[in-house]
């Protein structure tokens, strides 16, 4: 049974739709990206988000103590790893704070290197124009016969595939973001209908 991830909050709307459908992941974004928040932003809008909700925190090749300090502080629950860190990086962290690490791996035409040492994974589209985000999907037949750590899937998860994304792969989360925005923004009623598909998809 997937769980599901809204990545990409950065308003109280957004908050006040996630916490109607409740999710079972939303993200922060603290990495470059136009779905970016500081950690003042991402401080409010957590002391808003229904604890049953856990909130991750997307960094790409930050500081370790600046990650640290975002779960310390309790404005995260996860960490979402979406750089270049490797597994001594994963391992420092975790030796710091004992943070659950998801590690975002970029996926081409085949299955590439993976890290040993994080929580889980996530499988995302690779791309030399940006750290995830893009919304194109890429070939999951890739992924058919993978059966290592648990897995995010993101890239290009929309109402109209997110289904058949569950019934091929049966990944642990699916991970959306520009599939429920409308004009680059969050758009409540596309958050409903997509959770609204994936728990009909349990049954």
């Amino acid at each position: 049974m997937s769980k599901v991830k809204i990545c990409g909050l950065s308003r109280v709307e957004d908050i006040v739709a996630v916490n109607g459908v409740l999710p079972d992941y939303i993200g922060f974004v603290f990495a470059p990206s136009r779905r970016r928040v500081d950690m003042n932003t991402a401080a409010i809008l957590k002391e808003a988000l229904n604890p049953q909700i856990e909130a991750v925190g997307v960094f790409v090749n930050e500081d370790i103590g600046v990650v640290g300090g975002a779960y310390q502080s309790g404005i995260i629950d996860v960490v979402q790893l979406h750089g270049d860190e490797d597994d001594a990086y994963i391992r420092r962290l975790k030796d710091r704070c004992g943070c659950p690490v998801i590690k975002a791996v970029g996926v081409g035409d085949v299955m590439p290197s993976l890290p040993l040492e994080a929580d889980y994974l996530l499988f995302d589209t690779l791309s030399a124009e940006q750290r995830g985000g893009l919304g194109r999907a890429f070939d999951w037949n890739i992924l058919h016969n993978y059966c290592g750590l648990p897995y995010f899937l993101a890239g290009g998860l929309t109402t109209n595939n997110v289904v058949d994304s569950i019934r091929l792969l049966r990944p642990f989360c699916v991970d959306v973001s520009s599939g429920v925005e409308t004009d680059g923004i969050k758009d409540a009623e596309k958050i409903g209908v997509f959770i609204d598909l994936l728990r009909r998809s349990r049954k």
